[in-house]
């Protein structure tokens, strides 16, 4: 993805941060001046967003630098460590309004207590006794059209962002899409609150309640967020789905080889780093082929996969014999046994040089 202003993806992405920056504000002061606990909530999930959009046009770019001497696997773990950054924010936001709602519906049954503790945590407010809506904690019913306007723009968002997404085939940009359609979500979450709370009668703890469901989704959210990007900093294997695609790609350019249906494609490995995979092939050849042959099917094979598999940055291709028995999995990593024994014969030539060093003298 470019840094250019006037790229597709970058232009997306720039309009979701100034939207959410717009709705972030706007959300704070309409929770604020109309009583409503959801609203508040949602205006922290838009700034975990916020920060999402930002760290998505921070790291992409860096992410899909070419690999160097001194990174030789590419730049895409840095697009997994920001990710682990917008997943700590989503949940500690998650948990601060989930707690906050929490107290403000306590406090519909027991005020004192509630108010105790919101002075314990420092948010202890003067305590009223007069009877407004917003001192019965009812949301003035004007936050329902700011919550409508949101979910209507955040749709937008997420439709324009996923258009962007499917035809550069960015996962990054269809992630990015997969948090507005989340936001719209929890929009009409706010929206019921709002409005169940002002129609039904004595039904101010819906807003709170409201506040709650929300902080619950952006807590699952972040949650499955910092699954994702821990699962790719362990280099967890690619999924199914990229596999079968690979596999198909894979097949389809052996078959456009000279003497391709002698080759045997035996297995796919490889991980997710940031946007891109890094693709491990294994294949079988006659034991006769040339390397001028195997360079041949490598070429065609890296090739199409690389321009028909969304995302895929590197394929190795390893060639072993089809003449050859069948290679067991994870062949390529040295045994522990190994280690130890090569570690003994070093002690014994170590011992045997010690012992002729003295005879010498």
């Amino acid at each position: 993805m470019s840094t250019d202003k006037n790229d597709p993806g970058v232009r997306i992405t720039r309009i979701g941060l100034l939207s959410n920056l717009s709705m972030a504000i706007a959300k704070f002061i309409g929770g604020w001046a109309f009583n409503s606990k959801a609203m508040i909530a949602d205006a922290w999930h838009s700034i975990a967003d916020l920060a999402s959009d930002i760290l998505t046009l921070a790291t992409v770019s860096w992410s899909l630098k070419s690999p160097t001497d001194r990174f030789p696997l590419g730049f895409g773990k840095v697009e997994s460590l920001g990710a682990l950054g917008v997943s700590g924010m989503l949940i500690v936001g998650g948990f601060y309004m989930g707690f906050e709602s929490a107290v403000t519906l306590y406090g519909h049954w027991n005020p004192e207590a509630a108010h105790h503790v919101l002075e314990h945590v420092g948010h202890g407010h003067g305590h009223s006794h007069s009877h407004s809506h917003a001192d019965l904690g009812i949301p003035s019913l004007h936050a329902a059209w700011l919550a409508a306007g949101t979910i209507l723009i955040k749709e937008w968002l997420y439709q324009a962002t996923m258009k962007v997404a499917r035809e550069r085939k960015s996962s990054v940009l269809a992630s990015n899409a997969i948090h507005h359609r989340i936001d719209s979500l929890t929009g009409i979450v706010t929206l019921f609150a709002i409005v169940g709370a002002n129609v039904i009668e004595n039904a101010a703890w819906l807003d709170p309640v409201g506040g709650l469901l929300i902080s619950a989704m952006v807590l699952h959210a972040g949650l499955g967020n910092t699954k994702s990007a821990f699962l790719e900093l362990i280099d967890q294997s690619l999924d199914d789905e990229v596999k079968a695609s690979i596999r198909k790609h894979a097949h389809r350019a052996i078959a456009n080889v000279s003497e391709g249906h002698r080759a045997e494609l035996r297995d796919i490995t490889g991980t997710k780093s940031g946007p891109n995979y890094l693709v491990d092939l294994e294949m079988a050849v006659p034991g006769a082929w040339t390397v001028d042959d195997v360079k041949d099917l490598e070429d065609a094979v890296r090739t199409q996969v690389g321009g028909k598999v969304r995302g895929v940055k590197r394929i190795r291709v390893r060639f072993v014999s089809r003449d050859a028995e069948v290679n067991k999995r994870f062949d390529e990593f040295i045994p522990g046994s190994a280690r130890a024994s090569v570690s003994e014969e070093s002690e014994q030539e170590e011992e045997e040089h010690d012992h002729d060093h003295k005879h010498k003298h």
